[in-house]
């Protein structure tokens, strides 16, 4: 390919270039806006879709449900992005963004379980399918557009601004959702007025469909379909010729790595902060909303140094040092966020001794399995508490106890009791279980007066600029890797399944981990090897792109 020397010039950000950048941004706004809407409402929606299954079950399913969204955006990547590059780029996104704002609305209006019963979490999992699969198109068609419109030289830092709005979703939500909860109260938020911030989102529909139809054709793909250029056959020459070989590369050796970062150092650290260590909703919104706004200029930061150094040691760096430090920082977020947990646990540690081979991984996201032996109640209980433990090796067949400091807590096996019987066990259970862990100084919630918050906000926005780096020059890094006639299709599928899969189904598979193990660490395993995959095949196999022409 040729270099910059055959290239344009660069030129300064016209009036046309922000037109474009803002009107293509607007559909990552909506992307984020809703993942972190439904990812923070994800026990809300539990309760509202899912009341019909037990507690645990119906938290997972709904974040099965969630994550479901994004395991159909690489079948969205390959509808939209054939159509993008057989039709063009604007009016396969002006589609892409009516479905997903659609969705995102229409689940605001979604009649709850106890309204229409089993039908409201089929409509809800159609709903985030339908919504999955319009994002499969549009982040693609929104970073090709840009792309092809920016001048050379400047194609990191214009793709940037795509990926700054993307924090802008999320900002967003967060406000809104705080703004409605603090306005009608808790209680009435969880009840009914959760609605709220998807019926906002038609607002956001109506300026993004609205500002789209008045733009132009990429003009890159333009003269290739006046040249009758375009490919006849996207899928075929962008999996099925020596293309493919890159998109793979591109998936395992850039986004997979690139989708972990972002979805741990902003999703599952908020988790982190509401789960394991019990810091109010509010304060843990106000935190992350914070660092947000702290680390949101480094995107534009990142994509305009991928300019001048490269995107692929910007990507490479961001990767290797989350995975070096996820674990200290993880560790000084519990010190700084909840440090009576870190104090209990490691003076008056909770052991949950009982017969292994009874202790199951309860992962069941139909909820027809009943967890009913002495150890599964105990390490549920455990783990609803938000108290690490582990597991001590019993006498087979001996009924599961719980030992915390010098208090053991007689567990009881539920299989054959009655339900009045199995209720009272449980409740006895439980409160022995909870006067236990006060005793040992295991807090039901943080304690607002030993939050460190200035210390959680720096530590958080450590964590999102990992993700600028990561994110930052993702955009750009795609899109040079592959010829104009394929982009579109190209770009797109990697980016979504590592996104789609290897991101969306973080916070599922972490938390199962968590659950399994007892240990609030465990889950950040999966980011981390994923992180470290990335970096190895990244930056043996993947080319740097920043001086490609991508004309051709």
């Amino acid at each position: 390919m040729s270099t910059a020397s055959a290239a344009a010039p660069a030129r300064v950000l016209t009036q046309g270039h922000k037109k474009v950048i803002f009107a293509s941004s607007l559909g990552t706004v909506f992307e984020w806006y809703d993942f972190y809407l439904y990812g923070s409402l994800a026990a809300i929606i539990a309760k509202q879709f899912f009341s019909g299954l037990n507690e645990t079950s119906a938290f997972i399913f709904a974040l099965l449900a969630f994550a479901a969204g994004f395991a159909v955006r690489p079948f969205g990547a390959l509808v939209f992005g054939r159509l993008g590059d057989l039709v063009g780029r604007k009016y396969t996104f002006l589609i892409t963004i009516v479905i997903m704002g659609a969705s995102t609305f229409l689940v605001g209006l979604l009649p709850s379980y106890a309204s229409i019963g089993v039908a409201a979490p089929v409509i809800l999992i159609a709903l985030r399918l339908l919504q999955g699969l319009a994002l499969g198109g549009e982040y693609g068609g929104a970073a090709t557009y840009v792309a092809e419109h920016a001048p050379h030289g400047k194609r990191g830092l214009y793709t940037s601004f795509i990926q700054t709005t993307a924090t802008l979703g999320l900002f967003l939500s967060l406000l809104v959702i705080l703004g409605v909860r603090s306005h009608v109260g808790t209680e009435a938020f969880e009840a009914t007025y959760w609605r709220v911030p998807f019926l906002l989102s038609i607002v956001l529909l109506g300026i993004s469909v609205w500002i789209r139809l008045q733009l132009s054709e990429s003009p890159l793909f333009q003269q290739m379909k006046d040249e009758g250029r375009t490919s006849k056959a996207p899928l075929t020459e962008s999996f099925f010729t020596r293309n493919g070989r890159i998109v793979l590369l591109a998936l395992f050796g850039a986004t997979a790595g690139q989708a972990v970062v972002w979805y741990c150092g902003q999703f599952y650290a908020l988790y982190f902060l509401t789960q394991s260590l019990k810091v109010d909703a509010t304060t843990a919104n106000l935190l992350i909303a914070g660092a947000l706004a702290l680390g949101t200029p480094f995107f534009i930061l990142f994509g305009w140094l991928s300019d001048r150094i490269g995107r692929k040691k910007i990507v490479m760096a961001g990767c290797l040092l989350a995975a070096l430090t996820y674990f200290p920082l993880f560790k000084a977020i519990t010190h700084y966020g909840n440090p009576a947990i870190e104090e209990a646990s490691a003076t008056r540690p909770a052991v949950v001794h009982a017969d292994p081979h009874t202790c199951s991984f309860q992962f069941d996201p139909v909820g027809k399995k009943v967890f009913s032996n002495s150890c599964d109640i105990a390490t549920a209980a455990l783990a609803k508490a938000g108290v690490p433990y582990t597991i001590a090796p019993a006498p087979a067949g001996s009924v599961a106890s719980v030992a915390i400091g010098g208090i053991s807590v007689p567990g009881y096996e539920g299989a054959g009791l009655g339900k009045d019987e199995g209720k009272a066990q449980s409740e006895a259970f439980t409160a022995a279980l909870k006067s236990a862990l006060g005793t040992a100084g295991y807090p039901e919630k943080a304690d607002p007066a030993r939050i460190d918050k200035p210390m959680l906000l720096l530590l958080l926005t450590l964590l999102v600029v990992y993700v600028t780096m990561v994110y930052g020059p993702i955009a750009a890094w795609l899109v040079e890797l592959f010829p104009t006639r394929i982009r579109y299709t190209s770009m797109s599928l990697p980016y979504h399944i590592g996104n789609g899969w290897f991101g969306g189904f973080l916070p599922t598979i972490a938390f199962a981990l968590v659950a399994a193990s007892g240990n609030m660490y465990q889950g950040l395993w999966y980011p981390i090897i994923v992180a470290l995959v990335t970096f190895v095949i990244g930056s043996l196999f993947l080319r740097e792109t920043r001086d490609v022409d991508i004309r051709q």
